[in-house]
Formats: structure tokens, C-alpha cells, sequence
């Protein structure tokens, strides 16, 4: 059986952009805050805000821990240089000293421990950034990771409004390449960031491909 997961993505970007444009109306809102992290999810979901707000209605919040994934915060500032969102939109914070904090209440915190900590820190200072600049804060997560569950509560799965939780991953995909997306963030290999080495896949033990096609039959 062939799966056919293509989508127009000409009308796809009309009816997202008119979902934000209309959800922000009836909130009485016009501007919006998204956390990004070099991966295609956020960066295809902040796109879409710019094309729907205007770059100066979009505000970033790039967070990262220390070192880890030096390369997506690079991404993520190449990003917003191709969006054109303005530097005073611009709001980055290395988490790692209040993460610390937090990991020494209970020092034998394992990994995912740590992770899903360093989810929540991030979402803490988006909603409070959103509150600071009076703006909702737009979600990144896809319909995969949404299906599978593959997300932190109160963590990354957080925001006021979703663009892109209606598309499998494979179909996100499909936006960055036609918004013409750097293609360092279009090729990556899938990951939260939130240890050292992880890798989204890696941990389902199959692909993004693979459950896509699977979660198409089942849901859709």
C-alpha cells in the first residue's frame, strides 16, 4: 500500500497563517514569543509567525544549557537573521545556572530527569517573557511527537497556541523546504536537546518516516 503524506503547502502555510492571525483576535493579542532551538519544528512554526504577524510581532527566546547543542543555537541565530526579526526581539539565556539549582535537590537526577527539568526551566521563562512583552506564547510541537506522547508535560507540549500540531513530521518538513529554510536546520538529525549525543529517533527505535505512515493509517 502506497502512503501518500504530501501535502499543497502553498495552502497549508494560508489556512495555518490564517488560524494564528484568527486565535490571536479572538485573545485580543498581535503579537506572539516562541522558543527556539535550531531544530525544523520551531523553526518552521516561528516562519509561519512571521508570515502571519510580521517579523516585528515575533519574539525569540533562544535558552540554552551551556554548551549543549552549541550547533542548534548557531542555527537558531541564522534563523531569525533570515526572518528578519528585530535584535530587540531577541531574548537569550543560558538556563544552566537555575537547572543546576534545581538538579541539586536530588542529586541522583538521571538524564531524562535533567531533560525533562531543563523543558519546564524553558517554558517558565517563555510564559514569563510572554507575560513581560503581553503576547501568547507559539507552540512547536508536530503531530507525531503529539500522537506518540513525545514530549514533556508542562514542558515543551506548553503554549497558548499550536500551528503545527495538525502536520506529521514528515509534512513540517515538507513547509521548511518550501519557506526555503536554511538547510542545516532542514537536515538535521531530529533531537530535544536536552542531553548530550540524544537523538529523537534513537530513542523510538524507528524513524519519523516509519511512524508517520504507521499514525496516517491509524489516526487520519
Amino acid at each position: 500500500m502506497k502512503i501518500n503524506l504530501a501535502i499543497n503547502t502553498k495552502q497549508t502555510t494560508e489556512r495555518i497563517i490564517n488560524f494564528i492571525k484568527k486565535t490571536l483576535g479572538k485573545a485580543g493579542f498581535s503579537k506572539v514569543i516562541i522558543g527556539l532551538s535550531g531544530g525544523i519544528d520551531s523553526a518552521v512554526s516561528c516562519a509561519l509567525g512571521v508570515r502571519a504577524l510580521g517579523e516585528k510581532n515575533v519574539f525569540v527566546g533562544i535558552f540554552p544549557y551551556g554548551k549543549l547543542n552549541k550547533e542548534g543555537l548557531s542555527d537558531a541565530k541564522q534563523l531569525v537573521r533570515q526572518l528578519h526579526i528585530p535584535d530587540a526581539n531577541i531574548i537569550i539565556y543560558d538556563i544552566q545556572p537555575p537547572v543546576d539549582q534545581i538538579l541539586k535537590l536530588d542529586p541522583s537526577s538521571g538524564k531524562i530527569r535533567k531533560g525533562n527539568i531543563i523543558a519546564r526551566v524553558r517554558m517558565t521563562i517563555l510564559f514569563d517573557l510572554a507575560k513581560k512583552h503581553q503576547v501568547l506564547v507559539l507552540g512547536t510541537e508536530n503531530k507525531t511527537e503529539y500522537l506518540l506522547g513525545y514530549f514533556t508535560r508542562f514542558g515543551d507540549e506548553a503554549s497558548d497556541i499550536e500551528p503545527v500540531r495538525g502536520l506529521y513530521k514528515t509534512q513540517v518538513r515538507q513547509l521548511a523546504k518550501y519557506f526555503k529554510l536554511p538547510p542545516k536546520i532542514i537536515d538535521a538529525v531530529p533531537t530535544a536537546g536536552l542531553w548530550q549525543g540524544q537523538s529523537d529517533e534513537d530513542e523510538f527505535g524507528f524513524t519519523y518516516a516509519e511512524a508517520d505512515k504507521i499514525l496516517h493509517l491509524y489516526k487520519d
